[in-house]
């Protein structure tokens, strides 16, 4: 992406659980590979220790309640009209979940320096 990705974008936010799964893999990862083929600037995807969502059913890794089913949070930011445009997509992938959006203001997007030799 280059250094034009700047100044006011959506933040997008995926709450879903650790058990979800689409077509046999689980969601987060079906969802990064999503963003990936769309040449979307990045995603990022987050591993909660604890949480509960609209079941009120309480999620942690607390060994002595271990879930299963952490929360997990996938977060990307690009142009709202794209992540509008996504929004019926992701409606057919996510059983249960959450979607929230809000603006953000991007101050740098640049890829990280190659080590030098």
């Amino acid at each position: 992406m280059p250094q034009t990705f700047k100044g006011e974008r959506t933040l997008m936010r995926i709450f879903i659980g650790e058990s979800d799964h689409h077509h046999g893999k689980p969601l987060y990862q079906a969802l990064v590979e999503l963003f990936r083929s769309r040449g979307y600037a990045g995603v990022t995807v987050l591993r909660g220790i604890a949480g509960f969502g609209s079941s009120s059913k309480v999620h942690t890794e607390s060994i002595l309640r271990l879930s299963m089913d952490l929360p997990i949070v996938v977060e990307l930011v690009e142009a709202d009209e794209t992540l509008q445009q996504l929004l019926p997509e992701l409606d057919g992938m996510i059983a249960g979940g959450l979607i929230t959006m809000e603006r953000v203001q991007v101050v740098m997007y640049r890829p990280a320096r190659p080590p030098a030799l």
